[in-house]
């Protein structure tokens, strides 16, 4: 494998290219076990039928684990949001529907999403009051099965100049109530400042799931605190003030 060109940089790994391969190289300080969780997911959700990149295999490069998949020719839907401004309504709307179309699928053995954030929240840096606040809403939810992401935002989504979609980083897949799902999305358009790409997600998706916002609004200090243990250090005092909010408008 030729690590030559790079697809994109975070800070615990970097993507690259190679012909019609994606080798994503995770830094020495990733957990074994978190890698291979990710192929796993990866894996699974592949036999729901989605159009997903095809896991090729798991190994290191240079002292360093790899997990290599399907290369996707395309432009993800935060490039295309960036070079046509004028259609992101649009594009939002294929970000929902491809959401929803996710949540119409199960995947019997992920990880439920109920115990990752009974997990979380016991993580999460806030006093014990509001943890046991948020363990209580949890526990009240309506406990479902369905497929969740985990994290679909625009950077999600490669579409190809066939116009067919596919989507990225199943390593937050869980199986729960699609209402987390999408409160995951929309607090990630308010981290990044995009008020109005966030009032139109919560809207449309509201709409189109056929969902009551009121029900998505419960779960965002609940996702809120599960996204603080390991989000951006810029971001965590932000989330950790939506987790201390009993109730959103």
């Amino acid at each position: 494998m030729k690590l030559e060109t790079v697809i994109a940089k975070r800070h615990n790994k970097t993507l690259y290219r190679d012909g019609n391969y994606c080798i994503k190289v995770f830094n020495e300080d990733f957990k074994k076990s978190d890698i291979l969780n990710e192929a796993l997911n990866q894996a699974r959700v592949e036999e729901t039928g989605l159009n997903i990149p095809s896991i090729i295999r798991v190994t290191e490069i240079d002292g360093k684990w790899a997990i290599i998949s399907e290369f996707i020719e395309g432009k993800t839907l935060s490039t295309l949001m960036k070079e046509n401004p004028e259609k992101k309504h649009e594009y939002i709307d294929m970000l929902i529907d491809i959401q929803i179309e996710i949540q119409s699928k199960k995947c019997p053995l992920l990880t439920k999403l109920y115990d990752k954030m009974n997990r979380k929240i016991y993580l999460a840096d806030l006093d014990a009051n509001t943890r046991f606040d948020l363990h209580t809403r949890l526990e009240s939810m309506p406990k479902h099965n369905l497929l969740c992401h985990g994290d679909i935002r625009p950077s999600n989504i490669i579409v190809t100049p066939e116009g067919k979609h596919y989507i990225l980083d199943w390593s937050h897949a869980t199986q729960g109530n699609a209402c987390a799902d999408a409160a995951r999305t929309y607090l990630t358009f308010c981290l990044q400042h995009k008020d109005d790409e966030a009032a139109y997600y919560l809207e449309k998706f509201s709409e189109k799931a056929g969902i009551e916002k009121k029900h998505l609004q419960k779960w965002m200090p609940i996702v809120a605190a599960s996204q603080s243990v390991k989000g951006n250090p810029e971001e965590r005092e932000m989330l950790l003030n939506w987790a201390s909010v009993v109730d959103y408008e």
